[in-house]
């Protein structure tokens, strides 16, 4: 019998960076993929929304 198995908690949504026109479209994407009942598609939203490049993104 192998080792128990650890399950990570799912990351939160990801919020889209204020005043970004792109960002602000896929969340109204995510939403309406959410309301057909289309997880996979409200799921590729949010790795979209992750992914997205701003330029404040990894300054300090």
């Amino acid at each position: 019998m192998s080792g128990p198995v650890h399950l990570a908690l799912p990351l939160p949504l990801p919020k889209p960076a204020p005043g970004c026109d792109v960002c602000g479209s896929l969340v109204s994407q995510r939403q309406a993929a959410r309301d057909r009942g289309d997880l996979s598609a409200a799921t590729d939203a949010d790795v979209e929304i992750r992914n997205h490049p701003h330029r404040t993104r990894g300054r300090r």
